[in-house]
């Protein structure tokens, strides 16, 4: 069986090596924690306004404000700053965390395309670290659309037939 991170690498074309070159710099240093705010208020904004009803209906049960600060707490923490997101939420579990949703790859590429738009937006993050974080984005995506088939195709355990009363005396 295929590890959730290949098939995240092989769904997204972003292979491990660089989605993780957000390791290898300090971005919530270099950025500071405005610039995720600034980012993830960009994003929510154009994810609760998206022409798509399919996709607004994902968020529907989500208060804005609520997803901008968790979205933001967790890069924040995910990308070198303080552990802000989980402080407050626990661990972030991001598959169990978005069990409740329908994560699909539909899903995936819409997501995607409001986070290319916020980040392009988002002045004050220079190219570099934009490719960076989007090719994090992209694989973390696509590693939770895993995680959601995984859920889906999980073999559902039968009731043991050694309890039941069909012997004959």
């Amino acid at each position: 069986m295929q590890s959730l991170q290949a098939k995240a690498s092989q769904w997204s074309g972003v292979d491990s090596a660089d989605a993780f070159a957000i390791d290898t710099t300090n971005l919530f240093n270099k950025l500071g924690l405005q610039t995720f705010i600034n980012l993830s208020t960009n994003f929510y904004n154009r994810v609760y306004d998206d022409d798509e009803e399919w996709f607004r209906i994902i968020f529907a049960n989500s208060k804005k404000e609520e997803a901008i600060q968790n979205q933001y707490e967790f890069f924040v923490q995910r990308m070198g700053g303080p552990p802000l997101y989980s402080q407050r939420r626990g661990h972030p579990a991001l598959i169990a965390r978005h069990r409740p949703f329908p994560v699909t790859h539909q899903a995936a590429e819409r997501w995607l395309h409001h986070m290319q738009l916020a980040l392009d937006a988002t002045s004050d993050i220079d190219a570099d670290s934009k490719v960076k974080m989007m090719n994090f984005f992209r694989h973390t995506a696509f590693f939770l659309v895993a995680g959601d088939e995984l859920k889906k195709n999980q073999i559902q355990p039968t009731p043991c037939k050694s309890g039941s009363s069909n012997h004959q005396t």
